[in-house]
């Protein structure tokens, strides 16, 4: 058996000669085998070399052939190039090629292009296999061990999406690193490929698909708001350097947490301006919660109510919008198939608590920041992911931090939850939704407090001014509280002077809101 073996540049017309006088050979004699190493031009030189250094032969031209010696378990026998081989052939087999040089270039230059389109495809099948690069920023934190077990099951990048962890981190939490990575390695789930530490900064989000902002985990005493806001600016331009320097180009950013998500979300769009359309804030949080209190009222099941809108600042002001609510598979009078919903607010009868204890309720949980805790957090951003991935479920609204572009006469340039859909791998905001008009007075609150959190993250201005209505300058003289959810941990202290401060209230009836008399359906809550 003689098997031989035929490597040339793609391009090179002796290589495609003495292909087609090995092709030849194969086809008419059963004892003569040839393999072909077709190299890329760029890559030729540099590939025969080490093949040399590698064999302690010497060649320097295309083609190049030698016999492998199997029957003898050599490693190999240098024949040399094309002259060498077409005398082998004339010698041994009695046979010589007759191609002309014209039809040696056409065929070099269809070796090439069958060469480039055979290394695209091969690249098109790494990608299929390559691991989803997915990064956990503040991976010490409680949240994160409960966001691994959801992202490796499946759920959200799909069953058939391999995927490697990063667990990135301050050097003092390296420990803590350490045994989440074990831990993670013990689920043994099939689509995690690879699971890692990281605590250089330089080495963040390298070809990073999908990176996760968690809460950081600091223990810095805080006395100020204005304090509160500045301490996010100088992580939030690490983050976006070195998601501009080093993440994959098609990477995307999701800010979830309890604390200043819109201002972080806004901040990393600023210094990674390359991936600002990919950055995002998840709400879903704020919305189960909502959805988890109307599900007591009404003794239903929280997930049997969709379509509840989260509008304005998601750990901030913002307003819980149920003119879109509806419950299914309620259980009373009127039943309908599976797909049969009726309006949340047709349903509930007692304005006194739609409009008081609804509200109260919602901002006594926001202002504690307990009932916000790791569980809500993981399970908000995994399905929001799942949603960008997968898509949202058919004619469902889902609300989502994004960067406004003056919809519903949102200004622009400020992170805002507002109500879209996922499709195809992005979002489209619901601009198209009827009968969710905004009062003139709630949004210029929401949006005033937006717009000073970033100028104040900035530098731009130096104290937080929060909107003030005629009925607020009126009762300035009152004390207020600052909601603790701008603590990133519970030991974190503000100073008794600053306890008694806090954004806005926006609890108030329908009624007493000039903009937005007669508009007995709209709640409102402000947190």
């Amino acid at each position: 058996m003689a098997k031989f073996v035929l490597a040339g540049r793609a391009d090179c017309p002796y290589y495609a000669k003495a292909e087609l006088l090995a092709d030849y050979l194969q086809k008419n004699l059963p004892n003569f085998q040839i393999h072909k190493i077709a190299q890329h031009p760029h890559v030729w030189e540099e590939w025969l070399k080490d093949l040399c250094e590698k064999k302690k032969w010497s060649h320097k031209n295309s083609p190049i052939i030698w016999r492998e010696l199997l029957d003898r378990g050599g490693e190999g026998l240098l024949l040399g190039g094309y002259n060498e081989f077409l005398e082998y052939a004339q010698l041994y087999y009695g046979v010589t090629s007759s191609m002309t040089t014209e039809l040696m270039k056409i065929i070099a230059q269809e070796n090439l292009e069958a060469h480039i389109k055979k290394e695209l495809e091969e690249e098109a099948r790494k990608d299929l296999v390559k691991p989803l690069q997915v990064w956990i920023t503040s991976a010490s934190v409680p949240a994160c061990y409960s966001l691994i077990p959801i992202l490796v099951s499946g759920e959200v990048f799909g069953m058939q999406t391999a995927m490697s962890i990063h667990l990135f981190d301050s050097e003092p939490a390296v420990e803590d690193l350490h045994l989440l990575m074990t831990e993670t390695r013990d689920l043994v789930a099939p689509l995690l490929r690879e699971v890692s530490v990281c605590t250089r900064v330089e080495d963040a989000f390298l070809q990073a698909h999908v990176v996760i902002i968690l809460d950081e985990s600091t223990h810095q005493e805080v006395h100020t708001l204005e304090s509160c806001i500045q301490s996010r600016l100088p992580l939030c331009r690490l983050y976006g350097g070195l998601i501009e320097k080093n993440a994959h180009d098609s990477v995307r950013v999701i800010v979830g947490g309890k604390t200043f998500v819109n201002l972080k979300t806004v901040l990393l769009m600023r210094y990674a301006p390359n991936a600002a359309h990919n950055i995002i804030a998840a709400a879903l949080g704020v919305e189960g919660r909502a959805r988890a209190v109307l599900a007591r009222k009404l003794k239903t099941t929280p997930s049997s109510i969709k379509n509840v809108i989260v509008w304005g600042n998601i750990t901030g002001n913002n307003y819980i919008d149920l003119r879109k609510a509806r419950v299914y598979r309620y259980e009373s009078a009127i039943w309908g198939p599976p797909n049969y919903s009726r309006p949340v607010l047709s349903l509930i009868f007692d304005s006194e608590w739609v409009n008081r204890q609804f509200v109260a309720t919602l901002k006594k949980l926001t202002e504690t920041g307990r009932q916000f805790g790791s569980i809500l957090a993981a399970h908000s951003i995994a399905t929001t992911l799942k949603y960008w991935y997968q898509g949202s479920p058919p004619g469902e609204i889902v609300s989502l931090g994004v960067l406004s572009e003056g919809q519903f006469g949102i200004p622009e340039g400020i992170v805002f939850s507002m109500p879209v859909k996922f499709e195809n791998g992005t979002w489209v905001v619901l601009t198209d939704l009827k009968d969710i008009e905004i009062s003139k007075r709630k949004m210029t609150r929401m949006a005033t407090d937006l717009i000073q959190e970033k100028l104040v993250a900035l530098g731009e201005v130096i104290s937080f001014q929060p909107y003030q209505s005629e009925t607020d300058l009126a009762e300035r003289d009152e004390k207020t509280n600052l909601p603790t959810t701008y603590t990133s941990q519970e030991n974190q202290s503000i100073s008794d002077e600053y306890k008694d401060r806090k954004y806005s209230d926006l609890t108030q009836d329908e009624e007493n809101d000039p903009d937005s008399a007669g508009k007995t359906t709209e709640q409102q809550k402000i947190i």
